[in-house]
């Protein structure tokens, strides 16, 4: 089995590969981690994680340029619920809708919309880039699984999700009010922070998501 890291164009492959394998030589797992633009590979994969860097229509439209692969998705993902991360704007994807520029349909499998990041405090920077403190509101999750409460990660956006319903929150960052930062329903899972970027704490977060 392997995790299967998708390559549409769109996300910070090397990184995230890097923090993957690191992950599972620490789990001392026999899996291998694939990073591939072939729906096929999904079959073989245990758990799918869907990177994102820029606009919320292009990644939308790079990833519907795969051909086969929202299929491959909604089998893999939806059908037989293999565990599902979505990195950054491979989060955003998620949602309904994107309101980046234009409004863009997304995949729809956590209900919400994603729309330009307002901080009420004018002294804050558009981007959000840096090191924040996120606040867990479901504690028990497991991709939390010994992560400390007080904890930081790195964030790089100016877009953020705003779901439907507030169950599907997992954690916030505060940044001129708050922003979700983890997010989840059943099997899937999405960060606005990189885990890959984020040091020891991002890759316990890994550690967690491959033991799921």
């Amino acid at each position: 089995m392997t995790i299967a890291i998708i390559d549409y164009g769109s996300g910070n492959l090397l990184s995230a590969r890097k923090a993957f394998e690191y992950a599972l030589i620490e789990a001392r797992s026999s899996k291998k981690v694939v990073v591939t633009n072939d729906p096929l590979e999904l079959k073989n994969a245990s758990h799918i994680v869907l990177p994102g860097v820029g606009a919320f229509a292009e990644c939308r439209r790079a990833l519907a340029n795969l051909v086969g692969m929202e299929d491959a998705l909604e089998e893999n993902v939806r059908v037989q619920k293999k565990p599902f991360l979505g990195i950054c704007v491979g989060m955003q994807l998620l949602a309904t809708i994107g309101r980046e520029h234009n409004l863009t349909k997304g995949l729809n499998w956590i209900p919400g919309e994603v729309v330009n990041l307002s901080p009420e405090n004018d002294i804050l920077k558009i981007p959000h880039m840096g090191w924040n403190n996120v606040s867990i509101c479901e504690s028990n999750h497991p991709i939390l699984k010994d992560i400390k409460k007080d904890i930081h990660f790195y964030f790089v956006h100016s877009y953020v999700f705003k779901p439907d319903n507030a169950s599907d929150i997992i954690a916030t960052v505060e940044y001129g009010g708050p922003v979700v930062a983890i997010i989840g329903r059943e099997n899937i899972i999405g960060t606005q922070f990189h885990p890959e970027k984020s040091q020891v704490e991002g890759l316990r977060l890994i550690s967690n998501f491959i033991k799921l």
